[in-house]
């Protein structure tokens, strides 16, 4: 899924110990090439009748020798009539790393949404596919890229996996995608937007900076459920002799699902009741985790109190956790008499376990509730309404062939190989171009890309005063996937729609 970042961490540990480099292997001989896919539509938004056109299909990646190494999958929404030198073009794509980019695609802002159940189990099919009303076809053309390998692309003739599943090669491809894209279908005057969810945000960092290399500047960013630094996102589980902070910056996020789930009282909104804690978990709390032994026993207590009013968890586990709860403990531990589980890409979602007593269930509840809503949907949309007429079964996620043969993605970026931390591009990326404007989308219910380490980061990143103002943020009561809460999604449209007009100078 596009957000399967645990992954991250076991390949990022896999680096550490040296697995061994099975990576040069050749793709197979390539399948036969479909045409591209090319329908006309329309779509209602806000009272205004809009006619475009939609164009399924692939662009071919070369290397340096003028070889081909791989077919990339898209979908592509282009506005019929419109001026393309003022008409703004978003390319959007998911993470893992290892997703296609269907999770965006059918439940975004894309032209048509796949319904699924709000906060629970959408269940077997029939499922529905509608017009999707908070589509950002009106403000912009929207192009949605599978990774290389994933959707209906396939790694071809020259290319090896080595060549495009790492931190810096798959920013290299997707710069390349861009570039033929825009030459394809003469884009190059539009206005330029990149958007990225989870390790999609890490990528957006990198290829910000890699365009600008390659002179190709863009208008914005969003940055949706970001995952920038790994050192702040995993550090979350090392009770003895280890950092603080993933406890520190996970801790609103227990909250809001504590609030949620009726854990805590509800005596105020949702918001108030985070800015309690996250000025607590600056603060008070900060120091008393600093302090470590010396701690006095009145200010343990103390601790204790507060941590209870804010997770609903007993004074006893939290004693015996020494004041510290890894956000997996948390998942499991908050709603354990009931035999549930919350989910680790929105809390919101519960699913049962087999084992009360283990630490998490082999599933994530959202996997459960959404996933077989998504690969049918995304299935039927493409062959039987786009008609991309293809005999490759699409692939929704490619981790089994990343990560299940022993060879692993390249985290390496410069000469960072271990902790990865995208953050410097971005800061490069705004500071070379003081224009660019960039938007974070965070969801409070998220485990995954917490809300609260994504601020860290991006306050963080020793920007001129003045371009720390350039980031907007956004903030939603949904999880990973802040679209999938219709609210949510009807909120973060509005926010979008008001950025793009002031970014390009409409507002």
């Amino acid at each position: 899924m596009a957000f399967a970042l645990r992954i991250v961490l076991v390949a990022l540990l896999a680096l550490a110990v040296g697995l061994p480099d099975r990576g040069l292997s050749k793709a197979p001989a390539p399948p036969p090439q479909t045409a591209d896919a090319v329908t006309h539509h329309r779509l209602t938004l806000g009272g205004r009748s809009l006619s475009y056109t939609a164009r399924a299909g692939t662009i071919t990646l070369r290397n340096g020798g003028d070889q081909p190494i791989a077919r990339v999958f898209y979908t592509a929404y282009t506005l019929d009539g419109a001026d393309t030198a003022k008409r703004p073009i978003t390319f959007l794509y998911n993470g893992g790393p290892g997703s296609s980019t269907m999770w965006l695609r059918m439940g975004s802002f894309g032209p048509v949404r796949v319904v699924t159940a709000d906060g629970r189990l959408t269940g077997p099919p029939p499922y529905r596919l509608v017009d999707n009303r908070y589509s950002l076809l009106d403000t912009t053309d929207l192009v949605f890229i599978d990774m290389p390998g994933s959707g209906f692309g396939r790694i071809i003739g020259a290319g090896t996996r080595k060549d495009l599943w790492g931190v810096d090669q798959d920013a290299s491809a997707f710069a390349q995608f861009i570039q033929r894209y825009l030459s394809r279908f003469g884009r190059w005057n539009s206005p330029r937007f990149l958007f990225g969810e989870s390790y999609g945000t890490m990528r957006s960092c990198v290829l910000a900076a890699d365009l600008q290399g390659r002179g190709v500047s863009l208008n914005g960013i969003v940055l949706l459920s970001s995952f920038l630094n790994a050192n702040i996102n995993y550090n979350d589980g090392a009770p003895v002799g280890g950092g603080d902070w993933g406890y520190i910056l996970y801790l609103p996020t227990e909250a809001a699902t504590a609030w949620y789930h009726h854990a805590v009282p509800q005596r105020t909104s949702l918001d108030a009741f985070l800015s309690q804690v996250e000025s607590f978990a600056l603060t008070d709390y900060l120091d008393a985790l600093a302090e470590g032994a010396q701690l006095a026993p009145s200010r343990f207590d103390d601790v204790v109190a507060k941590l209870h009013g804010y997770t609903g968890l007993s004074d006893d586990y939290i004693r015996r956790s020494n004041l510290r709860i890894p956000y997996d403990r948390f998942q499991n531990e908050l709603l354990r008499n009931r035999g549930v589980t919350v989910g680790r890409i929105d809390s919101r979602f519960e699913t049962y376990v087999l084992d009360k007593p283990e630490v998490s269930p082999d599933w994530d509840a959202l996997d459960a509730a959404i996933d077989s809503a998504f690969v049918s949907e995304s299935n039927r949309y493409l062959r039987d309404v786009l008609h991309y007429n293809t005999p490759l079964l699409y692939r929704s996620d490619i981790y089994g062939l990343i990560y299940g043969d022993g060879e692993t993605w390249d985290f390496k970026h410069g000469a960072n190989a271990q902790a990865l931390n995208v953050t410097p591009d971005l800061a490069q990326a705004m500071t070379y171009d003081p224009r660019l404007q960039v938007f974070s989308a965070n969801g409070y219910f998220d485990f995954a890309t917490p809300y609260f380490a994504t601020e860290y980061a991006l306050n963080h990143l020793y920007l001129a005063p003045q371009l720390q103002r350039n980031i907007t943020y956004g903030y939603y009561a949904s999880g990973h996937m802040v679209y999938l809460h219709a609210s949510a999604l009807a909120r973060f449209h509005a926010d979008l729609e008001r950025w793009y007009a002031k970014v390009l100078g409409r507002a």
